[in-house]
This record gives structure tokens, sequence and C-alpha cells, in this order.
């Protein structure tokens, strides 16, 4: 069945489409669930609030853009507004460079490893880092949806950079030195 009639199904509330639905892309939204969540409790959490989102407003989806992309920003609005209501959200304005470098070598960072760090960043840095390096969103897109300035957008990824950098660097120096 195409996805087309898939989603026109789902706008008639067939459980059997959304269902498929489900299965067809609670993979790659759970993905980026993760990113946006401290824990895998808190991912899987976000995703079903997506999930139940993504089939109330689903007769607002009118074909135009890619259906994906459509259900990426329920997801990512979902995992934002999840934050805003536990006020754990505060950010900072803090003045740091504009950018950071980071000198990887592949052969010691595993992706599961960077998730990892990117996860125990403080909620604050990890959204704005988030939605700016992994989703592509503009800094003032990032001060609309967070209600901060765009000054501060920017002070909180300079610093989830000097966050990450220093963890990558401390990483590669415990495997040189043969810590583990």
């Amino acid at each position: 069945m195409s996805l087309k009639l898939l989603i026109q199904k789902c706008k008639s509330g067939d459980i059997a489409s959304q269902s498929e639905i489900y299965h067809l892309f609670a993979g790659k939204l759970f993905a980026i669930c993760l990113k946006y969540s401290k824990t895998q409790q808190e991912a899987e959490d976000n995703l079903q609030e997506a999930f139940i989102t993504i089939f109330k407003k689903i007769d607002q989806f009118k074909f135009k853009g890619s259906f994906e992309g459509w259900m990426k920003r329920i997801v990512i609005n979902t995992a934002l507004q999840t934050y805003r209501q536990k006020k754990v959200l505060n950010l900072v304005e803090e003045n740091y460079p504009d950018e950071v470098e980071v000198d990887i070598d592949e052969n010691y960072i595993s992706l599961d490893f960077l998730l990892k760090i990117i996860q125990e960043l403080p909620e604050r840095y990890r959204m704005v880092f988030n939605l700016y390096v992994l989703d592509g969103y503009s800094h003032k897109e990032i001060a609309e949806l967070l209600h901060v300035a765009e000054g501060t957008s920017k002070s909180n990824l300079s610093r989830a950079r000097l966050i990450l950098k220093d963890k990558i660097e401390l990483s590669q120096q415990q495997k040189n030195a043969g810590l583990f």
C-alpha cells in the first residue's frame, strides 16, 4: 500500500493504517527522540506522545513536502514541549567563542560514545546543540522555539561544543594512555 493511501486511511481513523505508519517510522523518529532525551525511557515517552499528536493532527498534512519531515517537526516540538512543562529548560546567556574546533580521531570515537556524551549535556545545551548541529535549525528558529534570545542560543551552542570537545579530548587521552 502506498504511503499516500496509508495517510488517507489514517485521516479516516483506520487503526491498521496507523499501526503500519507507526511501524514504518518509529525507528527513525525514536532516534530523534533519543537526541532530545536524557534517558531511553524519556525518549520512549516522547515518541509515544509524538505519535498521539501525529494521529490527532494527521488531517492537517496536505501532501505538500515530506510526510517524514512533517512528523519529525512534531517529534522535536513534542520533546521541547515536554522540557518546557518540566521547567528544566533554563537557558543561560554566556559568552563563548562562536566556533569550537574538535580534532577527532575516528579510530577512537564511536557513534555510541558521541550519542552518550551528547545525552549527558545539560538539557539547555543539548537542546540547542541538537536543533542547530543535528537538525539544521537557525539560531533565529531556535530562539523562537525555546523562547530565548538569539544570543542565548549562540552562547549555549558554544558551551555545548566546549563540553563535548573536553569530553572527546579526555577520552582520546585516556585511550592513548591505555586506560581503556
